[in-house]
């Protein structure tokens, strides 16, 4: 992205293609200034609400040996977006006409050219860890007051 080098997570559950400001503050310092407003739009991801903080027009590049694909995005940066990537969502994925393939080999193809396969990162990123904390009180419910009903909690 604009000659910095970034990882791009190919996300087809997410419907726009967004960057949190965290990470894009640590590549790229003064993306502040490049920002364009962005007012009256509601996100979300599949776990709680996303705010945005604008729009960001920048091109990323999936370079190949026998010849990158460039691609002009408009990226929505997210104030709470905790991705260490780009999330690159179904509006690129679509417009571009990126599938992804998991066959014997894991590829994604671009446009109408099949045969120039991009292969995807052989190291896995770390994903941090959450821990849900159990509810006591639904426990305490499903021990005593509904242990006749036979029901599996």
């Amino acid at each position: 992205m604009n000659d910095i080098e970034y990882k791009v997570n190919l996300n087809t559950g997410a419907f726009y293609t967004c960057v949190g400001k965290d990470s894009l503050q640590a590549k790229l310092p003064g993306w502040k200034s490049h920002l364009l407003t962005i007012e009256g739009v509601q996100f979300s991801s599949a776990t709680n609400n996303m705010y945005p903080l604008g729009i960001l027009d920048t091109n990323i590049v999936f370079p190949h040996p026998s010849g990158s694909s460039r691609m002009k995005t408009e990226m929505v940066v997210m104030n709470n977006c905790t991705s260490q990537h780009i999330i690159l969502g179904n509006d690129y994925l679509n417009i571009y006409g990126i599938d992804v393939n998991n066959h014997k080999d894991r590829y994604f193809t671009i446009g109408e050219n099949k045969r120039q396969k991009f292969a995807f990162s052989d190291m896995p990123t770390q994903i941090s860890v959450i821990s849900s904390v159990k509810d006591t009180y639904k426990a305490e419910i499903v021990a005593n007051q509904l242990v006749e009903a036979q029901i599996n909690p």
